[in-house]
């Protein structure tokens, strides 16, 4: 898949204000300062579609980008952000979860994790949320050419070693680089194979 239009259309405080649900959608999200904007840049080759913001965790919005108009790209608040309050922390939880319960055209989440680190307590609880709530996830390392081959490859392994703890299959995971374009082409092949059901399973009702 090449994209070829990407736009922004929308910014949502609840996901019952979020576009019309008759395209498929993926959503993205990570702890804060993971690379999740810089992701979406890089597979959308725009370099500022999405903006960092000067305050990461305040941005508490579901923002929609239309992707070559057949498709949904969304950018989720980041969580994990420490200075933000405990308020915050309920609503950000409150509005993520009605969203990704209730979202129908929601194809899959990209839970993005930067890979210079060990798991995060976090980052685990959530996969064990969407595991339990049956929402389908890949975990997306992000930072990959921030290490060496040989590091990088260890911490992936220490990260499913970890994961096989609790777990009995895998998510998948995508390897992935802002600076380099690595991972692009399994992300947007990932989305192509998946449009295709959704556009099938649209023809059959």
């Amino acid at each position: 898949m090449k994209i070829k239009y990407a736009d922004f259309v929308t910014s949502s405080a609840k996901w019952q204000q979020c576009p019309e649900p008759d395209k498929p959608e993926y959503a993205m999200i990570g702890r804060s300062n993971v690379g999740k904007s810089s992701l979406i840049n890089m597979l959308t080759g725009r370099k500022k579609l999405a903006k960092t913001s000067s305050s990461p965790g305040k941005t508490i919005t579901i923002n929609h980008f239309l992707i070559n108009g057949e498709w949904y790209l969304v950018d989720l608040p980041g969580y994990g952000y420490a200075k933000r309050s405990k308020t915050e922390r309920l609503k950000w939880e409150k509005m993520i979860r009605g969203y990704l319960l209730n979202r129908e055209n929601m194809i899959s989440v990209f839970v993005l994790v930067d890979s210079r680190h060990e798991p995060q307590k976090n980052d685990l609880e959530f996969f064990e949320w969407l595991g339990i709530s049956q929402i389908p996830f890949v975990i997306t390392f992000t930072k990959a050419d921030k290490l060496s081959k040989n590091k990088l490859e260890q911490n992936i392994a220490a990260y499913k070693k970890t994961l096989l703890k609790e777990w009995e299959e895998l998510p998948p995971m995508i390897v992935t680089s802002s600076e380099t374009g690595m991972g692009k082409d399994e992300i947007l092949n990932y989305i192509e194979e998946n449009n295709k059901l959704f556009f099938e399973s649209r023809k059959n009702l």
